[in-house]
């Protein structure tokens, strides 16, 4: 899969937005993950050029079935900025529905997850540096598309490090995690056992 080049001046800065966004939020480090960066991969990526950004402009999810299926390693994580997202519920009930149907082989390749940030999600209280001053004023959503097996296996690299505990008291993060874990057993075992 490769990136779309970014066709309007909005596009780019809604892609400066996300870069700025990660290095002064979720590349810091953070007292709530255990001293560790929100997301201690980021940083890692973003100078390996392994993070690709594509754009959604319409109710359609054919552009992210599209990714999905295509998914070529050229990144470690594509960002699907979704300027048309759904409401709330029906925006992470539809993720939800997609990793099961990737799990189960729709899209061929199973080993692909996908997580979503909506504009209208509650403001985690653990991001530190979240007066993050944003560049556009419209609102988007972003799925982040990426490799099951390797997102699973530094998860529990950090895991064993307390990166998750203050995520104990968080509505459903643990259940999301147990699923997570589940469809990555299932991928490496052909079953649910470990």
């Amino acid at each position: 899969m490769t990136a779309v080049p970014f066709g309007t001046p909005q596009e780019k800065l809604i892609e400066t937005e996300i870069r700025r966004w990660s290095a002064n939020v979720l590349e810091k480090k953070n007292k709530a993950f255990n001293n560790l960066p929100a997301c201690p991969y980021a940083q890692a990526a973003w100078d390996k050029d392994k993070v690709g950004i594509v754009f959604k402009h319409d109710k359609d999810y054919q552009s992210l079935y599209s990714l999905i299926s295509t998914f070529d390693d050229r990144y470690d994580l594509v960002i699907l900025v979704d300027t048309a997202y759904d409401e709330y519920e029906k925006f992470h009930e539809y993720i939800e529905q997609l990793n099961d149907a990737i799990s189960q082989g729709f899209f061929i390749d199973k080993d692909i997850w996908l997580m979503g940030f909506h504009p209208e999600g509650d403001d985690n209280d653990n991001l530190e540096g979240e007066s993050f001053e944003p560049l556009v004023e419209e609102e988007y959503g972003l799925i982040f598309v990426q490799r099951l097996t390797k997102l699973q296996e530094s998860a529990e690299k950090i895991k064993k490090l307390g990166y998750y505990d203050c995520y104990k008291d968080e509505y459903n993060s643990d259940e999301i995690y147990q699923k997570r874990e589940l469809f990555y057993r299932r991928l490496k075992n052909g079953n649910e056992s470990s």
